[in-house]
């Protein structure tokens, strides 16, 4: 068990992609807190996990909330290792048809909550000299979006240079911190939320010609928080089919 005993934070942990996070953490002996603003979700998703768990509501989206969890957490598991910024909300809407409220409601989930975490969690990490902190970025911020719209992957890429930052920042402190950008995994919020037509056309444009298992994007932050991706940081992970290659 690699990561016995140290403590991981999963955000949007009730949904498809944070959920298959959790229980590899889990199974690689970490003790992990399930965060999502759903409580109800949250508190159902957390019968079927084996292991220490904690799961703890909050809108990542809220300074003040984001700094409540933390010390939540903090006292009833211990000091956070492990970070896993995976919270996210899709908007498909382009530029002339997104609503103000939608902009900022998407930039404050999927960038400011993984800035409000990463903020609180870091210093502690530093100071021990070991951390990890995974940011979900996407493809979309490499594309602009072949589904997505604008909000959705002008986020996504302010995400990625927010990972770039804190890796520069966090790099001399045994602290790593890397994206992992996924392309059409299957939940939801994702293919599940696209048309027959959008479905034939993508699976004609990905080499492996399927879409991602939850599964595999979960293997690749288990591989990021392990002790032997240490040398890795300020790397964005293509999990992609070879829909993008670059």
């Amino acid at each position: 068990m690699v990561l016995k005993d140290k403590v991981a934070v999963v955000t949007g942990a009730a949904g498809t992609m944070g959920l298959a996070a959790a229980k590899f953490l889990l199974e690689d002996g970490a003790k992990v807190a399930l965060v999502d603003v759903d409580m109800l979700r949250l508190d159902n998703v957390g019968r079927f996990l084996r292991g220490t768990t904690l799961a703890v509501s909050c809108d990542i989206s809220d300074s003040m909330a984001v700094r409540q969890a933390h010390q939540k957490i903090a006292a009833e598991l211990g000091p956070v290792d492990i970070l896993v910024n995976n919270a996210g909300i899709l908007s498909n809407n382009k530029s002339e048809g997104t609503l103000d409220d939608e902009w900022k409601r998407v930039m404050g989930v999927n960038l400011d909550g993984a800035f409000f975490w990463s903020r609180a969690v870091l210093p502690g990490m530093k100071a021990r000299q070991w951390g990890r902190i995974i940011n979900v970025c996407s493809l979309a911020a490499k594309t602009g979006g072949l589904t997505a719209g604008t909000a959705y992957s002008t986020s996504k890429g302010a995400l990625t240079s927010l990972t770039f930052s804190l890796a520069r920042e966090a790099a001399a402190h045994g602290v790593t911190v890397n994206g992992i950008s996924p392309a059409y995994v299957k939940t939801p919020m994702i293919t599940e939320g696209l048309n027959e037509q959008q479905r034939r056309q993508l699976l004609t444009q990905i080499p492996v010609g399927r879409f991602c298992e939850p599964e595999e994007f979960a293997h690749a932050v288990r591989f990021l928080a392990s002790p032997l991706a240490g040398f890795i940081t300020g790397e964005i992970l293509d999990v992609n089919g070879g829909l993008q290659m670059d």
